[in-house]
């Protein structure tokens, strides 16, 4: 019988003989994991065995990239994956586990309810209580604070962190609070933000969270950014990256001047509305915005100057008020259908 198809889409992969990582797009089966250098490739680049894997989620091996897993084969071959958001190796990371266990008890693989927590070895959550701690009413408030001539933006203080933990009965103590923070910091739920916090994160101490007044951190997913007048890499004085993250994810996008079509992450803001586009590969820094006041989305057929070899369906265009053409494309109908609505209701209620 042919393996159940789990889970598809992209990710960014090291390489096994060269260190470079590129996005690749990944297939869990239930008994292995496959990997294609396109989405349309008829044969895998690789496949990776599942029986007596050992799957290591977060990978900390690279102190540069965030988001890593490892899974780790019955032969001691390591195969590191890079997901685009917190969401997202989440999912990936624990359908890969389900289905190892599956492996291991002879079981059809089958999702367990989502609504039972998922135990980790200090049997706390972090996924659940980042949910809470981000809750507009009743979790941790996002602040302006201004600190060495810059002015950060939705962000807060390592003393608010502990002292929400304890107020909402999370740890008994500060100690306790450090500790369960320090996990936060080193899964990505939290990041630091400022020289005080960040050199505590670069740091090889236990805890790498500080209880201070002084030391900022921001929500992963939220619309942090600071405003300055140095040169260092905390300032971003652009406007349009002050609206919260809507949508974000891997689409196929048209380069404008080649033609050739690349993997992109995308981001969608909103107030401003702007969606940023990213090489999955690299660092933080965007290749491109797209201001999306006025603009006009829908799905396409095809597109017109496309090269006879580049891919076709799930396409959609996106037109700026200033009649600039972009050309997309999604890994699903379905996928195409949640970024129009996405990008549709950004582009009428956004800046």
């Amino acid at each position: 019988m042919e393996p159940d198809t789990i889970r598809e889409g992209y990710l960014v992969k090291k390489g096994t003989v060269l260190n470079s990582w590129k996005v690749v797009w990944v297939v869990l089966a239930d008994d292995g994991i496959e990997f294609y250098k396109k989405k349309t490739d008829s044969s895998p680049k690789g496949m990776i065995p599942l029986k007596q894997a050992v799957l290591t989620s977060p990978c900390q091996d690279f102190s540069k990239r965030t988001l890593v897993f490892k899974v780790t084969t019955e032969k001691k071959q390591d195969h590191f994956f890079q997901a685009t958001h917190l969401e997202e190796r989440e999912a990936w990371v624990k359908d890969i586990k389900r289905a190892i266990v599956c492996l291991q008890g002879g079981k059809k693989f089958a999702r367990k309810s989502t609504r039972r927590s998922i135990r980790l070895p200090e049997t706390v959550n972090l996924s659940e209580l980042y949910i809470l701690m981000k809750d507009q009413d009743t979790g941790v408030k996002e602040m302006k604070l201004e600190k060495d001539k810059k002015l950060f933006n939705h962000c807060f203080t390592g003393d608010m962190v502990i002292d929400w933990l304890i107020s909402e009965g999370k740890v008994r103590n500060r100690h306790e609070g450090v500790m369960l923070a320090t996990g936060l910091l080193n899964e990505g739920y939290l990041q630091p933000a400022g020289e005080l916090s960040k050199t505590a994160v670069e740091s090889n101490t236990e805890s790498v969270f500080l209880d201070e007044t002084d030391a900022m951190y921001y929500f992963a997913e939220s619309g942090f950014f600071c405003e300055g007048y140095s040169s260092d890499e905390d300032v971003l004085v652009k406007e349009e990256f002050r609206g919260a993250i809507v949508k974000q994810g891997c689409l196929m996008k048209q380069g404008h001047r080649r033609k050739n079509w690349k993997v992109r992450k995308f981001i969608l803001r909103d107030d401003p509305a702007y969606i940023h586009y990213y090489d999955p590969t690299k660092g933080e820094d965007p290749l491109g915005s797209i201001h999306l006041r006025g603009s006009v989305v829908t799905a396409v057929d095809y597109v017109p100057d496309a090269k006879r070899h580049d891919i076709e369906g799930n396409l959609f265009e996106i037109i700026t008020s200033d009649e600039i053409h972009y050309y997309l494309q999604a890994a699903t109908a379905e996928e195409r259908t949640e970024w129009i609505r996405a990008i549709q209701v950004v582009s009428k209620s956004g800046k």
